[in-house]
């Protein structure tokens, strides 16, 4: 449909029937679903009018096609001008095939793994009926005390806003009306989610304007570019006002700078949230600051519903408020092609076949090795032999609690757990397994029988980690060391100086003090979704050959959070020169930096950097540089290495980060094989926001690095030089 089409048709809609499609509702207020329509609880006492029901534009968490054809047909036939609902879900990381957590697809560094894991949630969901995702989470976190960083993809904002376009890319496909396997992307959390106080989810959110254009901004703003069709409010205040009601962010920044004209969502129930912020007094007011903001669909309270009608009817707002925001509602429908076709691809046939199909599991399989991070390997205890008798101990030896949050239609019936997955590549007589606690339980008759076993064992692989509930939306912790429980089991096992590796199952990074130093080796699993087990068991026996890095440091202990890698220099940064040894930024009790920083992991094999050059010391806006460095892999097995490009700037307007990721390369040598790996920086990659947040880049020297994490690296020096008139 063109422009004069969409405008035509709101032109023949009545008031209700507009109001209708800037409110979204969820699955049991429509007839068909599953529920049969049970409205109970919270969702009663929204109060949404019955004559405003057959109005609705837009349906909250149907899934399987079935339902979503039952539903769309039921809807259509009430409606009077036959525009069909839309459907969205919360496909994360996964429709039924649940991949590895954000966090741990980031940490694979690998941008063709994260767009092929969107690809395929979007294809299950799409033959699902399922229309829009409410991702990528693109937040940016530097806080693991908040449990939805397993969401993020971590610390870093170039890094983010590159895995940012990817998942857009994957879940949007190149042609999203005709291509009926893709669905549309909403972005999330808009903005400054991830920066709540004290890591305590719903928090607020204080920082400057500056700050959040630096830091927190670039990821949206790449997810935008790459087409995401929309963007999600975030539940946090920015600069004072909640970001459901705050029209600088929303009609300021985000469509008349950003120029987007696609579709904004609140998160569920923002919009009444107004009122506890302090900012509404009533859920009319609410109504009123949210869509004079921009909020264009509410999500799940009825301040639309209740309120807009007499808002326009007693002129206390233009109804070209509503126009506006119906007709973008509309666009998005055309775009996804539910005029011609309301049921899109929903094919209970096509779901059959697709929905966890082996192509799909073995992707899964793929990714979750990817996604693992080697953290400790002395004496090289791994990759383990097959040869080997092994006890396979802890509260995670055979739980099928691997799929993390937000995996909302994954089944835990079907996901691998690690005993099943070792099994699978040991003879049965060679692995013993026991719990030996549980997650968060003592007992000491099951910790008994585990030590006997790791006493019959050459090796003892310990299974530990954090219960699905304790990490996702609303999984804010203060204490993010490993339960007492485990930690005693930990203890315990030590104590017999068996050769002992860990095995971590969790949505943050931890405080692994109790394990790193009890331990020969550390390998970060994350959750990591349906083919967990058997993608671990891959790495443990060197099936595959460990290449992922973290994408958010691992703190010594809970009290140096916030500890990022690119932070601000002080006026006494530690080891100054001529500074008094006490009166320096530091603890006392703690090193300043992070027990294992970004971009860190380890391989089975090592590989050495050597021969860092530039094209040229002296950079101009139109003569980039180019940066060459040879990398080695001078161990006995193949493996993948990501090389990665940091900046210093030395001297800027406004202090400047002591280092920033620039640009980075997935690698895969052979033994003894070495190649010169290149990158071109430009001018244009040396920009930040100045003080009045333009936006350009300073003369002078900066520092350049190149290494296998952001602390193991190699230096060079180039200056920047702009000519008159730039």
């Amino acid at each position: 449909m063109k422009v004069n089409q969409i405008k035509d048709l709101v032109s023949k809609m009545t008031l209700d029937e507009k109001i209708g499609q800037v409110i979204q509702l969820a699955t049991p207020f429509f007839k068909g679903a599953s529920d049969e329509g049970q409205i109970t609880g919270p969702m009663k006492e929204m109060h949404i009018p019955d004559h405003m029901l057959q109005h609705i534009g837009s349906v909250l968490g149907a899934s399987g096609a079935k339902e979503t054809r039952s539903i769309q047909e039921q809807y259509l036939q009430d409606s009077r001008l036959r525009i069909p609902l839309l459907i969205m879900s919360d496909i994360i990381h996964g429709y039924k095939t649940i991949f590895p957590v954000p966090l741990a697809i980031g940490s694979s560094w690998d941008l063709e793994l994260a767009e092929k894991s969107a690809t395929i949630a979007a294809k299950e969901a799409a033959v699902s009926g399922v229309h829009v995702t409410f991702a990528p989470m693109v937040d940016l976190v530097r806080d693991p005390r908040w449990g939805r960083v397993m969401e993020s993809t971590g610390e870093d904002s170039y890094l983010n806003s590159a895995f940012a376009k990817a998942q857009v890319r994957g879940f949007q496909g190149s042609d999203l009306k005709n291509d009926h396997e893709s669905v549309a992307s909403c972005v999330k959390h808009f903005a400054g989610y991830g920066a709540a106080e004290g890591g305590r989810d719903y928090n607020t959110v204080n920082m400057s304007e500056r700050e959040l254009r630096e830091s927190y901004l670039p990821a949206f703003k790449a997810a935008l570019e790459a087409g995401s069709k929309l963007v999600m409010t975030a539940f946090n205040t920015v600069d004072g006002i909640p970001a459901s009601a705050n029209k600088l962010l929303m009609r300021d920044l985000l469509r008349e700078e950003w120029n987007f004209d696609g579709v904004v969502i609140s998160d569920w129930g923002a919009v009444k949230e107004l009122i506890p912020h302090g900012v509404a007094s009533d859920e009319k007011e609410a109504a009123m600051k949210a869509i004079t903001a921009g909020v264009d669909i509410e999500m799940m309270t009825g301040c639309y519903a209740n309120h807009l009608q007499q808002l326009i009817e007693t002129n206390a707002m233009d109804v070209e408020l509503l126009n506006e925001a119906v007709i973008r509602i509309l666009q998005l429908k055309d775009e996804l092609g539910l005029f011609d076709d309301p049921y899109r691809g929903a094919d209970e046939k096509r779901e059959a076949e697709v929905v966890m199909c082996s192509a799909h599991r073995q992707a899964a399989r793929d990714i979750a090795a990817k996604s693992c991070v080697l953290l400790k390997n002395e004496q090289d205890v791994l990759p383990l032999a097959t040869t080997q008798k092994m006890a396979l101990l802890g509260p995670f030896a055979n739980s099928n609690d691997i799929l993390g949050p937000w995996s909302w239609l994954g089944d835990k019936n079907e996901a691998i757990p690690l005993d099943v997955g070792m099994r699978n590549q040991l003879p049965a007589s060679q692995l013993y397994v026991a719990n030996g606690c549980g997650v968060n339980n003592h007992c000491e008759q099951d910790l008994s029988k585990a030590i006997e076993l790791a006493k019959q064992s050459d090796v003892v692989v310990l299974a530990l980690g954090e219960s699905s509930e304790m990490s996702g939306e609303a999984g804010s912790r203060t204490n993010i060391q490993l339960p007492q429980a485990q930690l005693d089991l930990v203890a315990a096992i030590a104590k017999l100086g068996k050769p002992t590796v860990a095995v971590l199952f969790n949505g943050r990074p931890l405080d692994l003090h109790g394990v790193v130093d009890q331990v020969d080796a550390v390998l970060e699993a994350w959750y990591p979704g349906t083919e967990g087990g058997t993608a671990i068991a891959d790495i443990l026996f060197g099936n595959v050959n460990p290449s992922g890095k973290l994408t958010m440091s691992f703190p010594y202990n809970v009290g140096q959070i916030p500890v990022y890698y690119n932070s601000y220099n002080t006026g006494r940064p530690q080891g100054a020169i001529n500074a008094q040894e006490r009166y320096v930024s530091q603890y006392l009790d703690c090193p300043n930096e992070a027990l294992f920083p970004f971009g860190y992991g380890l391989s089975y094999t090592y590989f050495k950097y050597s021969d860092l050059e530039l094209s040229s010391d002296l950079m101009t806006p139109d003569k980039p540089i180019t940066v060459k460095v040879k990398v080695t892999n001078a161990g006995d097995v193949a493996g993948e290495e990501v090389v990665q490009l940091y900046i210093r700037d030395l001297v800027g307007e406004v202090v400047r980060p002591l280092k920033e990721l620039k640009g980075f390369q997935k690698i895969s040598l052979q033994p003894g094989e070495e190649r010169v790996v290149m990158f071109t920086l430009t001018e244009e990659q040396l920009r930040y926001h100045h003080a009045d947040l333009s936006y350009h880049s300073d003369e002078g020297r900066f520092d350049l690095y190149v290494g296998a994490n952001s602390q193991d690296v190699m230096t060079i020096s180039f200056n920047l030089h702009k000519t008159k008139g730039e």
